[in-house]
């Protein structure tokens, strides 16, 4: 008697079992077709198909499907590569004299103008050494006009007026000497940019070389980076770059090439490459590092939506729709896109149809009804098996 139990209660999870494959599986009619199944049960496959709503089918046997057109599109060779970001100018201001700081007019982190004054030294004695060269010339000059004078009258001899005028030549250079003595205690920026943080204060004493303060033109970065060789023949000045600071990944710059190495290196077989990425809010500093990114066009090739693409033991392929029917058609892919998969292919062509759903009951040589938009999507809804790719 269990035995018996047991044995109606696995007849009936086997019906059950079957009935759920057979009404939610379209391919299990065709197959239970083929075996007699449905003969030896006394249905008529044709006239179930035909009253199934839920089969994606039509009444002639041809799947409902939606399809794409095969585009073209240019392969594009990418390279990645991490870089140093640098200023556009950085100079170390150095003092070319030794003297007691008096005055200074910049603080750590400001903004100066090219010319202006932002270190002054001690410079009384180069005050008084300069009044006193300008004495001396007003001096030379009066005796050199007076041996002119002179000399035309012949009262000068040839010898006196030359000592004369040697006299104020050297007044000149005195003067010129003191000028620029008085001048070296004077610092001023040489280029426009951000002052970086200095040690350094009024009645400090510096000697000549001392390094008063770093001056950073940071209007725009320069990024060096290095590329593989085999794009040598591909880069160009001028060819747009897209940055991302390493510590901002979320923030995309977009530059361009503004230098190229003339040696490859030998032993990274790499090409040292310098771009440029403006800077007008002031984000970027030098020293950060750069996720660098390059696109090359490349052969053009064929274009189709991520969903056409299914996969068999061979690997991938498409759907091709020729006639009113379908053909299995193997695709080898080249590049993935945010948008569409780059394939090549010796028996598609752009232009052509491809199925992008509804290929669950597909088979080679099968006859389908091309439908789009949405009569196409209510149709696939319809039997609740939308396809999954």
């Amino acid at each position: 008697m269990r035995a018996f139990r047991q044995f109606a209660l696995s007849i009936a999870v086997l019906a059950a079992g079957l009935y759920v494959w057979v009404a939610y599986v379209p391919a299990a009619q065709q197959m239970l077709d083929r075996i007699g199944v449905l003969d030896a049960l006394g249905i008529d496959a044709s006239q179930h198909q035909e009253d199934d709503p839920q089969d994606g089918s039509t009444a002639d046997n041809a799947s409902r499907v939606i399809t794409a057109t095969v585009g073209e599109r240019a392969l594009a060779d990418r390279i990645s590569a991490i870089g140093d970001g640098r200023a556009l100018r950085s100079v170390n201001v150095r003092s070319n004299a030794v003297g007691t700081i008096t005055d200074m007019a910049l603080s750590p982190g400001s903004y100066v103008e090219q010319g202006t004054e932002i270190v002054r030294l001690e410079d009384e004695a180069e005050k008084i050494a300069l009044e006193r060269a300008r004495i001396e010339l007003e001096n030379a000059r009066t005796d050199a006009e007076r041996a002119r004078q002179l000399e035309a009258r012949g009262a000068v001899t040839e010898v006196r007026l030359r000592e004369v005028e040697l006299a104020l030549r050297s007044a000149e250079l005195a003067l010129r000497q003191a000028e620029f003595d008085l001048s070296q205690r004077q610092i001023v920026a040489p280029i426009s940019g951000w002052v970086g943080i200095m040690d350094l204060e009024r009645g400090d004493r510096v000697n000549a070389q001392d390094l008063l303060v770093n001056i950073t033109d940071r209007s725009e970065i320069l990024v060096d980076f290095r590329v593989p060789e085999r794009i040598v023949g591909k880069i160009a000045v001028g060819q747009p770059i897209e940055v991302r600071p390493i510590g901002g990944p979320d923030t995309v710059l977009t530059g361009e090439i503004s230098a190229i190495d003339a040696v490859v290196d030998r032993a990274s077989r790499t090409l040292l490459v310098q771009g440029r990425v403006p800077n007008s809010d002031d984000r970027l500093r030098a020293g950060m590092a750069f996720s660098v990114r390059m696109s090359f066009p490349g052969d053009t090739v064929l274009s189709i939506p991520p969903l056409a693409v299914q996969w068999s033991g061979d690997g991938p392929f498409v759907w091709a729709v020729r006639d009113g029917r379908v053909a299995q058609v193997a695709v080898s892919i080249a590049q993935r896109e945010s948008d569409a998969v780059l394939v090549t292919s010796d028996d598609l062509r752009a232009g052509e149809t491809v199925v992008t759903e509804g290929v669950q009951t597909l088979r080679n040589g099968a006859e389908v009804i091309l439908a789009s938009g949405q009569e196409a999507l209510c149709g696939l809804c319809k039997t609740g098996r939308r396809a999954t790719l």
